[in-house]
């Protein structure tokens, strides 16, 4: 039975978590009542108000991310927004990148537009099945005009964890500076800037952290100067015709989300109330129920890290014989169960896996997911697998 329209399970928290803590919707209406203004753009109470709303953000982003300067976090409406002001804020004609083949399409797409449009040269590091990148190819592809390394923190398809402190110091080795995308890592990974050489760390407030949609951010170490990616109005150096020269503002063009942004503060307490390494073991210890289950239905093909092996907490497969698509309908429909079906816009992942023709449904639990939840669609899929 579905309750007001939602699906009682949900199990799609890698494209956005569901439902948010409470704290989230209080912190937000609060905002709408007290913070209405446009921070930075006044000097009247509401508008101080609102700055506040901004700073007390920054602040917990850095404290979560172990960032020492607030004002090197730059809000955007979500993650792909951050990767596009990374990778075409940094990277310049002529310029050499290396990626991965189990990139999301924010990384992918901006760097096919940088090659057809600005001559710029990509390499995408193969990975195995599972999602593990060899070291030595990496190291073996960087040349003198290397740029930039960027990659996924986890495959949002394969929930492989990419050993991002061993990649950011091999591209500093080589001059390179380092982007890492954080969309199924932040809130739930430990994510240290400074001990994993990260320059430039784009992540989402609506996933991991709790917060709602349409808010995320970029953290831009302070010796990286980005070309910014919009200009226009900050409320501070008015008169000048370029943008400010001062962080954060010299990135923030226009009226930002503040009220998101106080909601995205909540959800960010809320992860460091309950820790990140607790998060990550309850995921986990989902994540490898869910595979025992589907290991013993004989036509499921899982894929990703093997059971025991460090993930985030994402399961993919596809049913022999089945449409993906089907499959997640039916889920949706007759078992009131949300999971997602398709490409899951990383079309290279699935070219690893083999499944650009079928794609696959991918589970992904969250903070409120329980052993029930699990129990529930192993039982869905046995039926929906004998038909």
């Amino acid at each position: 039975m579905l309750n007001n329209d939602h699906p009682v399970i949900y199990l799609d928290h890698a494209a956005t978590s569901w439902p948010k803590p409470p704290e989230v919707f209080k912190a937000m209406q609060e905002a709408l009542i007290k913070a209405g203004a446009n921070p930075g753009r006044g000097s009247h109470a509401m508008a101080v108000q609102a700055s506040r709303v901004l700073f007390r953000t920054r602040q917990i982003l850095s404290e979560l991310f172990h960032i020492k300067n607030a004002n090197d976090i730059v809000f955007t409406s979500n993650t792909t927004m951050a990767l596009n002001f990374a990778i075409k804020g940094w990277i310049k004609p002529g310029d050499h990148v290396i990626a991965t083949m189990i990139e999301h399409n924010s990384v992918r797409r901006p760097l096919e537009y940088l090659k057809r449009t600005k001559g710029v040269t990509v390499d995408y590091i193969p990975v195995n099945e599972e999602g593990s990148i060899d070291l030595k190819k990496v190291e073996q592809a960087f040349r003198p005009n290397t740029s930039l390394v960027v990659c996924n923190h986890s495959s949002n398809l394969l929930g492989s964890i990419l050993p991002v402190g061993e990649l950011g110091d091999m591209a500093h080795r080589h001059g390179a500076v380092f982007a890492v995308d954080a969309a199924q890592t932040a809130g739930t990974v430990n994510i240290d800037v400074n001990d994993m050489d990260i320059d430039l760390l784009a992540f989402p407030g609506h996933k991991g952290l709790l917060g709602p949609q349409g808010t995320g951010g970029l953290y831009i170490a302070p010796h990286i100067d980005l070309t910014p990616l919009l200009h226009g109005g900050t409320g501070s150096q008015s008169i000048d015709t370029d943008q400010p020269s001062v962080r954060p503002d010299r990135y923030e063009a226009g009226t930002p989300n503040t009220v998101g942004i106080a909601g995205l503060h909540a959800g960010v307490q809320t992860v460091l109330n309950y820790t990140t390494s607790r998060l990550y073991e309850q995921e986990w210890r989902l994540t490898q129920r869910l595979m025992d289950g589907l290991g013993h239905i004989t036509d499921i093909k899982v894929f990703g890290p093997q059971m025991g092996e460090e993930r985030t907490g994402i399961v993919s497969f596809i049913m022999e014989g089945k449409d993906s698509s089907e499959i997640a309908f039916r889920l949706d429909q007759e078992f009131g169960i949300a999971v997602r079906a398709g490409f899951h816009c990383t079309p290279l992942a699935h070219s690893v896996v083999d499944t650009l023709k079928t794609g696959a449904v991918r589970a992904s639990v969250g903070y409120d997911t329980t052993n029930d939840d699990i129990d529930v669609l192993l039982e869905a899929l046995r039926h929906i697998s004998k038909i």
